[in-house]
C-alpha cells in the first residue's frame, strides 16, 4: 500500500514518493533526492535536534500566556500562542524562536523563498495533532511537510 500517507505500517516502500519506481537506485543519504548535502547547512537535521526546537516552542509559548494569565496557569491558551507563533514565524522568516536556537528552517521543496501563510497554517495544524509530525519518510518529512511540501533543513 504505498501512498503519501505510508509510514513503517506499510513497508519499506512506503519511505517513496508517489510515482517513484520500485527498482530505482537506493539513497545513499536523507535529503539526496531533493539535492541536500549530506552534511552541515541545508542538510537534514536529526530528529533530536527538531524535538528539542519544538520543546523551546512550546515553553516559551507557555511563559508568553503565563504573563497574560496571571495569576492563573496559562491552560489550554498557551496553544493559541504556540499556533500563532509557529504560523507567524515559520510564514515569514522560515524558523521559529526554537528552530532558530537549534539551528534548522523549513524549507520549500520547490524552492520558493517563503514558506507562506496557507502553508504555514496547515503544517502547524498537524503539527499540534501530532500524528502527522512523527509519521516520517525516509528523508525525516513528516506527513505535515509531504503535504505542503517542505522540508526542515539546518540553518549552520
Amino acid at each position: 500500500m504505498n501512498r503519501w500517507t505510508g509510514s513503517w505500517m506499510s513497508g519499506p516502500r512506503a519511505a517513496q514518493e508517489p510515482g517513484e519506481a520500485a527498482g530505482s537506485a537506493e539513497r545513499r543519504y536523507r535529503g539526496e533526492r531533493f539535492g541536500l548535502p549530506e552534511s552541515g547547512v541545508g542538510s537534514i537535521p536529526s530528529t533530536a535536534r527538531r524535538a528539542v526546537a519544538m520543546l523551546i516552542d512550546c515553553v516559551l509559548a507557555g511563559l508568553i500566556t503565563a504573563l497574560f494569565t496571571m495569576p492563573d496557569l496559562p491552560r489550554n491558551w498557551s496553544l493559541l500562542t504556540w499556533f500563532l507563533i509557529g504560523v507567524i514565524a515559520v510564514s515569514f522568516f522560515g524558523f521559529t524562536p526554537g528552530m532558530y536556537a537549534m539551528g534548522v528552517r523549513v524549507a520549500r521543496i520547490d524552492g520558493s523563498a517563503m514558506v507562506g501563510v496557507p502553508r504555514a497554517i496547515v503544517r502547524t495544524l498537524l503539527v499540534g495533532v501530532i500524528i502527522p509530525a512523527v509519521v516520517w519518510d525516509y528523508d525525516y518529512r513528516g506527513l505535515h511537510d509531504r503535504l505542503v511540501g517542505t522540508v526542515v533543513v539546518r540553518m549552520r
